[in-house]
């Protein structure tokens, strides 16, 4: 089993879901964590801040930057960076986290929630990657991780909510083209999961406790990212993989043990 100690990942939306409990494995290693969230202050729906995310982290073992960054401000990406370069002296992991929603039509879908999915979600996916790249460069096993799906431009997939998957797309594109342009220097990878996992996004906005109780735990998608960031990079790239399947070719019988409700008759995620 390959180890993140010592590594330094700068995730974005590490707040709470499946951001945290990337950066809660890896810190169960010895890694430093960036959180780059907005979360500063508690909100009545969603759990958590940067800050308790923080201590999270630490008391798992690693050692934890908490910074309010809205991936669609270039200036709030960019000092990021640099306060994470400052502190840690490097980069050497990046997850593109931070996502927006709405399984809406075209006709149901406001422009602003249009350009809140695009800005966040691809445009901040290769915001990101830009400002982390020239020190991913320096770095021993450098890799960028999107938690995007992979790309399938069936009509079915387009359908019910097109603004949403043009965005969701558009970080899976940035893996494609990214891992060919920097083929062999830094391993760029897309990972999705099989079945709906139980973050505040599946709670609030897709299917509330009902659905929360047939989807997986986010520690599910840690697992099988912990699995690629700790692959060698320059042999690892531009791959759209699946939790389920990455860890069940990585030895993984149990998949029980990610279930909300054990037995439960899990409810598939999209776009696979």
């Amino acid at each position: 089993m390959g180890t993140l100690k010592g590594k330094t990942l700068f995730i974005t939306g590490a707040s709470r879901g499946i951001g945290k409990a990337i950066a809660l494995r890896a810190a169960r290693d010895g890694a430093n964590i960036t959180i780059a969230a907005k979360t500063a202050e508690t909100h009545p729906k969603l759990e958590g801040t940067i800050y308790s995310a923080a201590e999270e982290i630490e008391k798992a073992g690693g050692k934890a930057l908490p910074l309010i960054v809205d991936v669609r401000s270039e200036e709030n990406i960019v000092d990021a960076v640099k306060k994470t370069v400052e502190k840690f002296g490097g980069i050497d992991i990046l997850v593109n986290n931070a996502s927006a929603i709405s399984l809406t039509g075209t006709i149901q879908t406001p422009m602003k929630r249009y350009d809140l999915m695009h800005g966040v979600n691809t445009r901040g996916t290769f915001a990101c990657s830009q400002a982390c790249l020239p020190h991913l460069l320096k770095a021993e096993n450098p890799h960028i991780l999107n938690l995007s799906p992979p790309l399938n431009m069936e009509a079915k997939w387009f359908g019910p909510h097109v603004a949403y998957t043009m965005a969701k797309f558009g970080m899976s594109m940035c893996v494609l083209g990214m891992a060919e342009e920097f083929n062999g220097k830094v391993g760029v990878n897309a990972l999705w999961p099989r079945t709906t996992i139980a973050t505040a996004a599946v709670q609030n906005l897709l299917g509330g406790d009902a659905l929360i109780q047939v989807s997986r735990k986010p520690d599910i998608m840690a697992d099988a990212a912990h699995l690629i960031l700790t692959r060698p990079a320059r042999e690892c790239s531009g791959n759209f993989f699946v939790d389920e399947d990455i860890l069940r070719a990585g030895g993984v019988a149990d998949f029980e043990k990610y279930s909300m409700v054990p037995g439960a008759n899990l409810a598939p995620d999209f776009f696979l």
